[in-house]
C-alpha cells in the first residue's frame, strides 16, 4: 500500500485496494481465467522463474485476480502479506506445512472447528506434530500446556459454535514469551469487526467461504501475516503443493469485500436483537452471543471487537429431539452448516459441524444435544424471529 492508502479506513480499503487496471480502463476488477502467461523473451522467462524479476509465471501461484484479493485482504487486516487458497481448511494446512516440522507441538483451543481438530489430531500427527487442547478462555491452561517444542498457538475467537472470546493480546504475549506464533481464525468477525494482528497475533486465518463472500457462492481461504512467515514460508507451500484459489472465486470474494463492512453491521444488529429475544424465551435454557451481558466474555468482546458478530447459539429444553423439532419447523431459515450468508442458516452442531468428534470431545467442548446454531442473515428481523418461534412454540 502507498502512504495515502495507509490512512484509509477498513471499508475504503475493502473497495479500493488491490485494483490494477488494464489498458482497457475497466472500473470493476478484471478476471484473468488463464493457466499460463507469455514471456517477451527467453531471458524474461528465465528471470521470472529464478525470481530475479517480478511477474506472472503460472496461475497455480501467480494470478492477477487472486493477487488483487490477497492485496485487499492483507490491507484490511493490516498485514504485510496474504496467501489465498482453495478453502479455509487448506489455508490452515498450508500454514502448518509452511511453519512446522516433525517434533513440533501445537497448543490449540478446544473450541475450534471440528474438522480442524481432526486435521491436527489425525493428519498432522502422522507427521510427528502433536497437539494439546485447552480451554479457550483459561490463560493458565494455555501456559501450562506450552512445552519447549511448542511452535504454534491456534484459536478461533469468537469460537464456533459457543461464541467464546479469547484475549488475543494476552495469548500473543504468552506465545511470544515462549518463542511461538499465535494464529487466530478470524472467520466470525472478519477485519470489519476485529483485527488480530493489531492485538499481537502473528497470523490470521480466513475461510473466505463465509462472510468475506457473504452470499454462499464460492469456497476459498486465506492466511494473512508478515512478509517472511506468509509471503515466503506459506507461499512456498502454495507454489509447490498447489491448494490454489481459482480466479473466478477470487473475483467473487473481491466483490464480497466491497460490502463487508455494511453487511457485518446488519448481521450484528439482527443477531443482538435475536439473542435478547431468545434469552427471554421459556423454551430456551441459555443463549451464547457476545452482545449479551450474561456472556462470559462480554466486557472483553466489547473491548476487542467493534461488533458482536452475526452467529449465535442457544440450548433448548428437551435435548436433541427438541432441537431437531425447532430446526425442522423452520420454513425461512436454511438448514445448512454453512454460515456468513445473506440467508439465515440453522444447524445442529452435535450432529453436523462437530459430528465427527467423540461424545466425550463434544461434552468437553460444551456442545450438547440441545444446542442450535444460527447464522443470522440479512432478512427482516421479524421474519427470522417468527420462523424460530414456530418450532419453539
Amino acid at each position: 500500500m502507498n502512504d495515502e492508502m495507509l490512512d484509509w479506513g477498513v471499508a475504503t480499503r475493502a473497495i479500493r485496494v488491490g485494483q490494477h487496471r488494464t489498458g482497457e480502463g475497466e472500473h470493476s476488477e478484471a478476471i484473468f481465467p488463464t493457466s499460463s502467461y507469455v514471456f517477451a523473451s527467453a531471458a524474461e522467462a528465465a528471470a521470472r522463474f529464478a525470481g530475479t524479476i517480478p511477474g506472472n509465471i503460472y496461475s497455480r501461484f501467480t494470478n492477477p485476480t487472486v493477487r488483487a484479493f490477497e492485496e485487499r485482504l492483507a490491507a484490511m487486516e493490516g498485514g504485510e502479506s496474504c496467501v489465498a487458497s482453495a478453502s479455509g481448511m487448506s489455508a490452515i494446512l498450508s500454514m502448518c506445512m509452511g511453519l512446522l516440522k516433525t517434533g513440533d507441538h501445537i497448543v490449540a483451543s478446544r473450541s475450534i472447528f471440528g474438522t480442524t481438530v481432526i486435521l491436527f489430531t489425525k493428519y498432522m500427527a502422522r507427521f510427528g506434530i502433536e497437539t494439546s487442547f485447552v480451554d479457550l478462555t483459561d490463560p493458565a491452561a494455555w501456559e501450562a500446556a506450552i512445552r519447549p517444542n511448542t511452535k504454534l498457538l491456534f484459536l478461533e475467537t469468537p469460537s464456533n459454535p459457543l461464541t467464546e472470546v479469547a484475549d488475543i493480546r494476552q495469548l500473543a504475549d504468552l506465545a511470544h514469551d515462549h518463542g511461538a506464533w499465535l494464529a487466530v481464525d478470524n472467520c466470525f468477525c472478519t477485519p470489519a469487526l476485529q483485527r488480530p494482528l493489531e492485538l499481537g497475533a502473528d497470523l490470521v486465518i480466513h475461510s473466505a467461504t463465509k462472510y468475506l463472500d457473504g452470499q454462499g457462492r464460492c469456497v476459498g481461504g486465506a492466511v494473512v501475516g508478515g512478509a517472511k512467515l506468509v509471503g515466503e514460508e506459506v507461499f512456498g507451500v502454495l507454489r509447490t503443493c498447489g491448494p490454489t484459489m481459482s480466479p473466478f472465486n477470487a473475483w467473487v470474494f473481491l466483490k464480497g469485500l466491497e460490502t463487508l463492512a455494511i453487511r457485518m453491521r446488519a448481521h450484528c444488529e439482527s443477531a443482538a436483537k435475536l439473542a435478547v429475544w431468545l434469552e427471554h424465551h421459556p423454551q430456551v435454557e441459555r443463549v451464547y452471543h457476545p452482545s449479551l451481558a450474561s456472556h462470559g466474555q462480554y466486557e472483553l468482546a466489547a473491548r476487542q471487537q467493534s461488533g458482536a458478530g452475526g452467529v449465535l447459539s442457544f440450548d433448548v429444553k428437551g435435548g436433541k429431539e427438541a432441537a431437531w423439532r425447532v430446526i425442522d419447523s423452520t420454513r425461512l431459515l436454511s438448514i445448512t452448516a454453512n454460515l456468513g450468508d445473506a440467508k439465515s442458516t440453522i444447524t445442529h452442531p452435535a450432529t453436523t459441524t462437530h459430528g465427527r468428534l467423540s461424545l466425550e470431545e463434544r461434552a468437553t467442548a460444551g456442545i450438547g444435544d440441545g444446542l442450535i446454531r444460527v447464522s443470522v442473515g440479512l432478512e427482516d428481523f421479524e421474519d427470522i424471529r417468527k420462523d424460530l418461534e414456530r418450532g419453539l412454540g
